[in-house]
């Protein structure tokens, strides 16, 4: 029998305080005046979330996979593998996989990390689908793309305004039936140094002065050009589409990163594609980085815009730079 993976659920979770923009106005317009109403019209962000500061990423990750198992009726116990993606993770190593495997009780399960940003969640997708595939032994797969950024953020840094805390979260199953279509990946890292924590890892250890001048924190030299997104997006939708056999117009619902609303509105109309077939968190919830296709996707199944045999495709698009896109034909899922 072929097996093929099919996301059978999805979970998110969101944390509770809200940070609105309001709040950010009064804490820089007083240093950059107008920078938080430049960002919003640029963005389309209205507000976002922060967990609380005592809790690490996995803890953020933890709700959204006991939620998307809950929905698919599985135990803790019943999960093979993890795939977790962040680059907000809980230590440099071990892996921050490991630790929500203990937290979460999956004791059968084995675990890695994926570290392309924001592409981390789609990458991991067909990462699962690719060994749902080929090992008859794995039944169950977590998918999990989680970030919680603002807590490796400088505060006074006007761009803490895009980062929300959050986590999405899918089960891969096998089946008979359609599922994984394709998936397309491209980077480029001449961009490697344009967005990044720049020190505490191998190229520059943490040290007393990289701490106090800012480098152990996230932050943005050089900004990206809007191209890579605007015409790497498409790209990627149309090499999907041609190696996965279907034609642009058959696409029921694109996901993308979820940074800026200006760019998802080029990009669908690049591609020839009504806002009805996509969906945006972004102005509810932020920049939620490697986590915003999943929970994006949550909540598309929540307000029941995925339907069984709908064709379904998830873009992301990540620091350094990584971006990553998959295809699949959904079967049922539960919202």
């Amino acid at each position: 029998m072929t097996r093929c993976a099919q996301i059978v659920s999805t979970g998110r979770f969101v944390p509770e305080r809200e940070v609105t923009n309001d709040e950010l106005r009064r804490r820089f317009d007083p240093v950059v005046p107008g920078v938080v109403d430049t960002f919003e019209a640029a963005s389309n962000i209205g507000t976002r979330r922060w967990a609380p500061q005592d809790w690490a990423t996995s803890d953020v990750a933890l709700p959204a996979a006991r939620q998307a198992l809950e929905k698919a009726g599985l135990q803790p116990e019943d999960v093979d593998l993890i795939i977790l993606g962040t680059d907000s993770p809980d230590y440099i190593t071990p892996a921050t996989s490991v630790v929500l495997q203990h937290k979460l009780g999956a004791v059968n399960a084995g675990t890695f990390d994926v570290g392309c940003a924001c592409a981390s969640f789609p990458t991991g997708l067909a990462i699962g689908s690719g060994i749902i595939a080929t090992n008859p032994s794995i039944q169950t797969v977590l998918v999990v793309g989680v970030y919680l950024m603002h807590k490796l953020a400088d505060p006074l840094d006007p761009l803490i305004f895009f980062y929300g805390d959050g986590a999405g979260a899918a089960v891969l199953r096998p089946s008979s039936r359609p599922g994984f279509v394709a998936s397309a990946f491209r980077a480029d890292g001449a961009y490697h140094r344009h967005w990044g924590i720049y020190s505490g890892g191998t190229a520059e250890p943490a040290s007393e002065a990289s701490v106090r001048e800012g480098r152990t924190r996230v932050r943005m030299l050089e900004r990206f050009p809007p191209e890579i997104n605007h015409e790497g997006w498409p790209r990627l939708v149309r090499r999907l589409a041609s190696e996965g056999g279907f034609s642009i117009d058959e696409i029921d619902l694109a996901i993308f990163t979820q940074v800026r609303r200006p760019s998802i509105e080029l990009v669908m109309e690049d591609l020839g594609l009504p806002m009805e077939r996509t969906h945006t968190i972004m102005e509810k919830w932020g920049y939620t980085g490697s986590a915003c296709v999943g929970m994006a996707l949550d909540d598309a199944v929540d307000e029941g815009k995925v339907r069984p045999g709908d064709l379904l495709v998830l873009v992301g698009s990540g620091v350094g730079y990584n971006q990553a896109a998959v295809a699949f034909r959904m079967g049922a899922i539960r919202p």
